[in-house]
Parts: C-alpha cells; structure tokens; sequence
C-alpha cells in the first residue's frame, strides 16, 4: 500500500454486466484527485464502492490499512443532488450529521456554524433549504460532509446539476477550501476543465468494464485562478485527456 486510499485488484459486476474491471488506485494523503471518462465507465461505481455503500465482487479497499466494508466517518461523501432535509434549516442539517459526535450541543452548534463559515454561508443558519440557491445547498452538504471531519471527501458529480457560473464558483470555493484546510478529496466528474483546475492528478478510466486508462500529474502551480484555463499546459494537458476519453468512447 502506498499512500491513504488503496484499491486493489477492484471489480464489480451487476448480474452478466461487468461494470469494473481490474483497478489498481493510491490517494496519498491530502491529495486532491479526479476520475474522469466516458458515460457509463464505472466512476460512479467506483465511488461508491469506496464510500463502503456498493459490495465490490473482488477485491479490497483500504483507508489507512483497515478494509472497507461499509460506511464510515472516515470518508464524507457528497452527491450531485443536494440531499438536505427541506425541513431542517441550513444550520440543523450540518448539526445533524454531528449527532454521533461525543461533544456537548453548544459544540455541534458552533462546529456547523464554523463550516457554514467555511464555504462562504455565514448569515444563512436560519436558511431552509427552499430558501437557498441550489449552489448554496451544495456549499451546505459540502459543509455538512466535512463538518464531521472525515479523512477523505468522496465526490460525485457534485456540481453537475448546477448552472455554468455557479459552476465555476463552486470549483473555485472547493479549490479554496482544500488549499486552506489540505484533505484528501477523490471526485468524479464528466468536465475536463473542472479536473484540471481542481486536482492533483486526473485519472482516465476506460469504457465498461471501466478500467485506469491513464493517470496524469496536473503541473500547475497553485493557488489556482480563473486565468489558468488558458495557460499553454493546461490546454495541453485538457486536449490529451479529451483524446484519451474519445479513444475509449470509440473503443
């Protein structure tokens, strides 16, 4: 094992349908990466065998040395969808997933109000989720999914249903977010762009069975800005996974 997170050997298969294939995967801790690839390719999958809610067929993960066999507060987990409860307000539903915590209410309290703070939702305790933008909700799950501090972020889509320039200020508040408070953070995602701005390394998975196709180092300095997107090697390195997903998209 060589770092955080370890996969080995992982597949899946749904009935005759092989979903995963071999995959061989090391997070190092604090490391931010991303796993991009063709639609259907198992990334979803993945995820959610490490996040301990999918049996694999084969296979292990490791978190820190201790197998995975099913969820834990080691590992926060954040979806496309915003997953709040409509009935609690943006402060209860980060308060809710502290409930397990041996801490005294007053604690929970300030613990959610100090992530609330985290991701720019400062004033918006009282909020209920109807009341927020649907980049506010997600800004409220991300501060839920941390605010039990977990060892690694599991993210899936996390901004997909969101709007272009909501997008974009959700990537940057992430990024912000990990160069700040460094965690290891896997996120699944179908934009290119988003990868590379976001992470360490990206990681290319092949078509069902989805396996690791490539894993690239993203040699951009950080803090990241917005103008990165056009410097040469980012456009280099966008236009080596583009053809790397469409050999697989063809495959």
């Amino acid at each position: 094992m060589n770092g955080l997170v370890h996969v080995d050997a992982l597949s899946k298969s749904f009935g005759d349908v092989q979903a995963l294939g071999p995959i061989d995967l090391d997070l190092r801790g604090n490391e931010f990466v991303s796993v991009v690839g063709a639609s259907g390719c198992g990334k979803s999958t993945l995820l959610s065998i490490i996040a301990g809610l999918t049996d694999a067929t084969a296979g292990e993960v490791l978190i820190a040395g201790d197998p995975v066999d099913g969820p834990g507060r080691d590992r926060g987990v954040v979806f496309q969808g915003f997953t709040l409860f409509p009935w609690l307000t943006a402060l209860g539903n980060v308060e809710f997933a502290l409930q397990g915590e041996k801490s005294s209410k007053r604690e929970r309290t300030a613990q959610a109000r100090e992530h609330l703070a985290l991701v720019g939702l400062d004033g918006f305790d009282d909020h209920y989720p109807s009341q927020l933008s649907g980049g506010m909700q997600q800004r409220v799950a991300i501060a839920r999914s941390l605010s039990y501090r977990p060892r690694i972020l599991l993210m899936d889509e996390p901004f997909g249903a969101l709007d272009a320039l909501t997008r974009r200020d959700m990537q940057a508040l992430l990024t912000h977010v990990w160069e700040q408070h460094k965690l290891t953070v896997l996120m699944i995602t179908h934009d290119i762009e988003e990868a590379i701005f976001t992470s360490d390394r990206v990681v290319v998975m092949t078509p069902r069975p989805g396996r690791i196709r490539a894993d690239l180092a993203v040699p951009l300095e950080r803090p990241r800005v917005s103008g990165m997107t056009e410097a040469p090697e980012f456009r280099e390195l966008f236009a080596q996974i583009l053809e790397l997903v469409h050999e697989k998209a063809a495959a």
